[in-house]
This record gives structure tokens, C-alpha cells and sequence, in this order.
């Protein structure tokens, strides 16, 4: 948080006293800024993919409270510059709800931990995910960086790198491990909310996919269907069970 030490000081008292001072308390709260920056997205998929990446975590980090995703929501990290607003970001080591009104931005100098994780979707209209962005998200100390390309043919469409020595180092394949989460992410075909097409998951270690929530009740009614029909089998009619 090198950012935000030139905000704590220390002042001196009339009587001579060195009293500490810290304008941190006097920032801006999230109520006070812009959620986001207004930027309409020109891709669909800027918002699906977030959105299919936050819904399994919410499913298997359902047990956990220490860590929150934001879809197109401003960082600040001074009160003094423009949030810079990814299409979807996590954090660990923060609340997930901090109270019944959620979150309305995410202010570095209120949460004090920068996202550990930081995503792209890159349309025809380019807005700094190779440049200013990238930069920015270096200087937070963002671990790992993920730029999904949709429209690449030739070149690889899903690009992860990690923060190393102050430099971001691509991580090459697909299904990259990132070790301080305990998952990969990768890319396969699949459906989501009726929409069949290549999409980012989540992966366990060995490479398994980590199913949709839609997939799951999908799984669900198939198994009480089974279960039914050997019922039926049995002379038993599980309607009127």
C-alpha cells in the first residue's frame, strides 16, 4: 500500500505535544464516488464472463467469507485520480458482505488490500488492457493479470500473467494454476445461461472443471428423474411419497 503512505503525518500541537495525524479518516467513503466510470461495455461478454466466473466461486467458496469479486466496479487507489475499472477483479482477505447495502466501489484506503486478481475481456474497441491498465494494475501490486481475447485466431486468446520482481511474466497453455487461490482457470466450449460458446472456468488442480451452478441443478433433476423412474420400477409411484 505504498500509495497511500503519504497521506499518514504528524502534526504539533500548540503545547509543543507531536500528535500523529492521519487524513485517511478524512478521505472520501465509497458513497462520495462514481461506482464506475460510465464506460458502456461494447461486448457482451465483458459482462458474462465475470459474471459465469463469480457464480461458480460464490458456489464452491460457498463456505467462505474472506474474499469478494467485483464485475465493473471501480478501484480507487487516491482519492485524487480516477478509478481504474476492470470487467471483474478478486480480492482475498476482505469481507464478502460488509453490510445489507453491498459494496459500491472498492477504495484501497478502506479495504487496505489491493485485488489479487484482475480480468479483461477485450473487444474491437481496446481500452488499455495492453497499456495503461496493465500499468496500473502492476503498480497495485496485482498478482495475476488475465486478458481474454475472444476475437484472436492465430494468437492465444487467454493470457495470464503474474507479477514478478515488479514485472508481469506470461504464464503460457491453458488452465494456469494460480497457488494462492488453490484453482486454475482456463478456457473450454460449454453453455451458459442458454448461451453455447468457448467461456472461462475455474479448475481444481487435477484439471477438473468446476461445473456451473446451472450444470449442477441440471445434474440434480437427472439424478431425482433416475431415482423416480426405479421407483416406478418397484411398483412405487414417487408422487405419492
Amino acid at each position: 500500500m505504498a500509495t497511500l503512505g503519504r497521506y499518514h503525518k504528524f502534526i504539533v500541537h500548540p503545547t509543543g505535544a507531536m500528535l500523529e495525524y492521519n487524513p485517511l479518516h478524512c478521505l472520501p467513503s465509497a458513497e462520495d464516488l462514481p461506482d464506475s466510470d460510465d464506460t458502456p461495455v461494447d461486448n457482451e461478454l465483458q459482462h458474462y464472463i465475470p459474471h459465469l466466473l463469480k457464480t461458480i466461486l460464490a458456489w464452491i467458496w460457498s463456505h467462505r467469507n474472506d474474499w469478494f469479486s467485483g464485475i465493473d466496479m471501480g478501484i480507487y487507489y487516491d482519492p485524487d485520480i480516477p478509478a481504474v475499472v476492470p470487467d471483474g477483479f478478486l480480492s482475498l482477505g476482505v469481507q464478502r458482505v460488509i453490510d445489507e447495502d453491498l459494496r459500491l466501489s472498492y477504495l484501497l484506503w478502506e479495504e487496505l488490500v489491493s485485488p489479487i486478481l484482475a480480468i479483461e475481456v477485450v473487444s474491437h474497441k481496446r481500452r488499455g488492457e495492453y497499456t495503461k491498465k496493465k500499468e496500473i494494475y502492476k503498480q497495485l501490486g496485482i498478482l495475476y493479470y488475465v486478458v481474454y481475447n475472444p476475437l484472436r485466431k492465430r494468437k492465444a486468446r487467454l493470457e495470464v500473467y503474474r507479477l514478478v520482481q515488479g514485472k508481469y511474466i506470461l504464464q503460457l497453455g491453458n488452465r494456469i494454476w494460480l497457488p494462492e487461490l488453490g484453482l486454475a482457470i482456463g478456457y473450454e466450449r460449454g453453455t451458459f445461461q442458454g448461451i453455447t460458446r468457448e467461456w472461462l472456468y475455474w479448475y481444481n488442480q487435477d484439471g477438473v472443471r468446476y461445473k456451473t451452478p446451472e450444470e449442477l441443478a441440471t445434474d440434480a433433476e437427472q439424478r431425482a428423474q433416475k431415482f423416480a423412474e426405479k421407483l416406478r420400477q418397484l411398483g412405487v409411484n414417487p408422487d405419492e411419497l
